[in-house]
């Protein structure tokens, strides 16, 4: 059945209220005979404005940047109208006027997902990436208050150029606790938390584009840092009569030698430890990341390890197998460990699960995929980044290899 609409936009000013003769401006916009009524924030001389014509009087300037300003806003409101038709929704005044506020329902902005993702992923997601979001979101925050004067824009206002400028932003962004900018991959990490963002944004219909579509991020591949056999031998024989290092120093052999991440092993208990397939004792564990659970056979070194704190107050008091510290201060007390044994690495507890994937197992001829499985990545892909340590004992048995044609040649 076809239905017609009769739609209308007049501007009218309200003498009735008028004060020193000055009246206000307003917009009517009528659908149907419904009116709703926006004030557009202008005032007018009673004596300047034409009733017949709905505009100021006269060519001065002021009656001119007036009458722009009208004729701007009819063209809005006629948009709102025509877009609202093609999108074949309800046409009201009320409607009209909600769409030219953006307080409809297709007007939704980066505040909106924003706060949304931080609704939907309290449960979803663990704290430490739920923190890297807030960090993410105080950069956009920054960014909109600098680049474009306002705390907030439209959804459907982001571009290719907003991207960009947001990309150059981080770049040269000066953080006030240190002199040093971001790096290019901490920069891209942003942007590719933010396109999550947007990317969520289109999938809830809010946006009908994807502003990212011809962005491509740019990550630069670093190596893993890892200690060699010699370098985790220094650390292992080093002897630290402060307590608060000798800590350190066992929870880092500990993680060398299980492959295990700060979070999991600083929560790791006595109920995690059992008997495994093979008869020794294994760590039955579920991430903390990713909560895949992971199984990992002690090596003799790790038990002694576990061995030692098994009467230690601390780690009876908060039922853990180890005494508790902060990642914090455990990467801080690794500085010094550093310094004492002479590595001149930059040593941190994450290092620690990149030497057991390498120097303890890949180097040893630990098979790739059993590595995969003892570091709890969901892709064999993920464990190939240290396929380097391969590499290197591809050619080490090749030399040996060499030295035993030798010798039977010699014979």
């Amino acid at each position: 059945m076809k239905t017609s609409t009769t739609f209308s936009i007049l501007f009218w000013a309200d003498f009735s209220r008028a004060k020193k003769d000055h009246a206000s401006i307003y917009a009517r916009i009528t659908v149907n005979g419904k009116r709703a009524t926006i004030s557009l924030k202008r005032k007018v001389f009673i004596t300047d404005w034409d009733i017949h014509k709905n505009r100021a009087r006269g060519t001065n300037q002021k009656s001119r940047m007036l009458n722009s300003y009208l004729d701007e806003t009819f063209n809005h409101l006629f948009k709102c109208y025509r877009d609202l038709m093609a999108e074949q929704k309800l046409i009201t005044s009320q409607a009209i006027k909600a769409r030219y506020f953006g307080q409809d329902d297709t007007s939704h902005s980066i505040m909106d997902i924003v706060n949304y993702h931080n609704e939907d992923m309290v449960n979803k997601l663990k704290w430490g990436t739920q923190k890297n979001y807030f960090t993410t979101q105080k950069y956009i925050s920054k960014f909109l208050v600098k680049s474009y004067k306002t705390t907030d824009l439209y959804l459907r206002e982001l571009d290719y150029h907003f991207i960009i400028k947001f990309e150059k932003y981080l770049r040269g962004y000066m953080p006030v606790d240190h002199q040093k900018p971001m790096g290019n991959n901490t920069v891209m990490k942003h942007i590719e938390r933010f396109r999550k963002l947007i990317n969520l944004s289109f999938k809830l219909g809010w946006i009908d584009r994807d502003p990212f579509v011809s962005f491509k991020s740019k990550f630069i591949k670093n190596d893993r840092g890892f200690l060699s056999h010699e370098e985790l031998q220094v650390i292992e024989n080093k002897i630290f009569s402060i307590p608060r290092l000798d800590l350190v120093k066992d929870l880092f052999v500990f993680a060398c030698y299980t492959s295990l991440s700060y979070i999991d092993m600083i929560n790791l208990t006595a109920d995690n430890i059992a008997i495994g397939i093979d008869g020794e004792l294994w760590i039955y564990y579920r991430r903390e990341k990713t909560t895949k659970p992971i199984r990992i056979p002690l090596l003799p070194k790790a038990l002694q390890i576990i061995e030692k704190y098994k009467s230690n107050y601390k780690s009876i008091a908060y039922g853990t197998v180890f005494p508790k510290i902060s990642n914090q201060k455990l990467n801080a007390y690794l500085k010094e460990i550093a310094d004492v044994c002479g590595i001149y690495k930059n040593l941190t507890f994450h290092i620690a699960r990149h030497t057991f994937a390498t120097t303890i197992t890949l180097s040893n001829g630990t098979p790739i995929e059993t590595v995969s499985k003892i570091l709890g990545h969901s892709r064999i892909s993920t464990t190939q980044i240290y396929a380097k340590v391969i590499e290197r004992k591809v050619s080490d048995d090749m030399h040996k290899l060499r030295v035993q044609f030798k010798e039977e040649e010699t014979k």
